[in-house]
């Protein structure tokens, strides 16, 4: 016993078991990691044929890899994209922000690189590596459904997404040369992805913040204020206040110039 308790009080007794506990540690996450994948595999398939998700990961190889890394497990130029899910490839490859056509403070949406069909198997690849928020059903996204409150969909807007894209959905500055964007013509299936995988300074909107049935009506207000316009006249960018004053500031000066020039003409 006493031959024990002196190696219990040996001075590399901690650090043995510290490296033991670093092994069990990293081998139990190694083993969720490789139960996770493959129940994410397991899910993809019912949705996605294994077809689908090879020409997937053909088009990531030859399009993505080169910022992503072969397997999509990250590079020097870009993050890691297991986990992200299906729904986060979509909206980023769907609006043309990714691939990005130059580095800069934020993606920039543009014309999309790939079809619908490429941007699907891209997704499912994708989602095969790991769980993640899928793309939305048509259920959550039909704003003409019955359930469907429009009034309560604007007080969300209001509440989550104003300060940041503005209260009539026009977009804003941010800080270091970032920016939110309109919301005017995107696409619904793009909104409900944009608030589940939270894309650039976003926040994530999960199920947990905003229910599906939330994120459905949200999209349903702004489809209202788009198709309904600026009923109110010039709308001046829908920019608020400060835009608004500018332009009165400077017609009214304008006006009241132009007003002397008129006079000193006809007095002369």
């Amino acid at each position: 016993m006493k031959a024990l308790s002196q190696h219990r009080r040996h001075p590399l007794m901690g650090l043995a078991l510290l490296l033991l506990g670093l092994l069990v540690t990293g081998g139990l996450y190694s083993v969720a990691s490789t139960v996770n994948q493959a129940q994410a595999a397991d899910k993809v398939t019912t949705a996605a044929s294994s077809d689908e998700i090879a020409e997937g990961e053909k088009l990531f190889n030859a399009n993505c890899a080169s910022c992503h890394g072969m397997g999509a497990d990250g590079g020097p130029s870009g993050p890691s994209l297991i986990g992200v899910g299906a729904a986060s490839v979509d909206f980023q490859v769907g609006t043309g922000r990714m691939p990005m056509q130059m580095n800069g403070p934020q993606a920039r949406q543009k014309e999309p690189q790939f079809n619908e069909e490429q941007t699907a198997q891209l997704a499912a690849y994708v989602a095969s590596l790991g769980a993640g928020p899928a793309v939305p059903e048509e259920e959550h996204l039909d704003t003409n459904h019955e359930d469907v409150n429009v009034a309560r969909g604007g007080d969300l807007f209001r509440i989550n997404c104003a300060m940041c894209h503005n209260a009539a959905a026009a977009g804003g500055a941010l800080t270091r040369g970032k920016f939110a964007p309109t919301l005017q013509g995107v696409d619904e299936k793009h909104i409900y992805e944009a608030m589940q995988t939270g894309p650039q300074n976003m926040p994530v909107f999960g199920d947990g913040n905003l229910k599906p049935e939330d994120k459905r009506d949200i999209i349903a207000y702004l489809k209202t204020i788009e198709n309904n316009g600026s009923p109110g006249g010039l709308s001046l960018g829908s920019l608020g206040p400060v835009s608004e004053g500018l332009f009165i500031w400077t017609a009214g000066l304008a006006i009241i110039i132009g007003f002397m020039v008129w006079l000193t003409s006809r007095s002369s």
